[in-house]
């Protein structure tokens, strides 16, 4: 079953439209979607290591764009739903504390979630929830899927053969590390 999705993922990278698939899937996983971008930019790099450069661009300029909306989302739930509850339920002080603590991390956090599996999108919209300036929030994450996003293509670009070989001898292996990957990041959230 692994082979055939693997399989079905690759001839999916190679598709005329697979660089605008990628484009959704970065920008919707950045503000609601729970499946990061690498699983389809790590097969369309490994189909295409010529394309490396141009796939980590798409994905880190809907990322970006992606985040800035997870931020709106933030932004304006708060303001709309969750400061009112929050007064009236008398928490609005304590809300403001960990609000003003998370902005002084603010950058690493951003930086942080935009590099590791942890999801990016629990970071956009607390960015936006606790009012982190929206240009230290853009530039942040520009750094960090940059990084994210073109270490993986380098790496891909460079070693695209090897890398290949061993995912596909190795691909139930390689399956349960980033099944655990993401797992750990979603579990990483509730201890945020």
């Amino acid at each position: 079953m692994i082979r055939n999705l693997y399989d079905w993922v690759l001839r999916m990278a190679d598709h005329p439209n697979a660089l605008w698939l990628l484009a959704v899937i970065a920008f919707i996983e950045s503000s609601v979607f729970p499946i990061p971008p690498d699983v389809l930019m790590i097969p369309m790099i490994i189909a295409r290591p010529s394309r490396a450069w141009l796939i980590a661009t798409v994905a880190l300029v809907a990322s970006v764009l992606g985040g800035v909306l997870g931020y709106a989302i933030g932004a304006l739930a708060f303001e709309t739903l969750g400061q009112p509850i929050l007064a009236m339920l008398g928490k609005a002080d304590a809300m403001a504390e960990f609000s003003t603590r998370f902005n002084d991390l603010g950058f690493w956090a951003v930086l942080g979630a935009g590099i590791t599996p942890f999801p990016f999108k629990v970071i956009t919209i607390m960015s936006g929830w606790t009012g982190m300036p929206l240009g230290t929030f853009i530039v942040t994450s520009i750094l960090a899927r940059g990084i994210r996003f073109f270490v993986v293509a380098g790496l891909l670009w460079g070693f695209g053969a090897p890398i290949r070989d061993f995912i596909e001898r190795r691909l139930g292996l390689v399956f349960t590390v980033c099944l655990l990957l993401l797992i750990g990041g979603f579990a990483a959230t509730r201890y945020l």
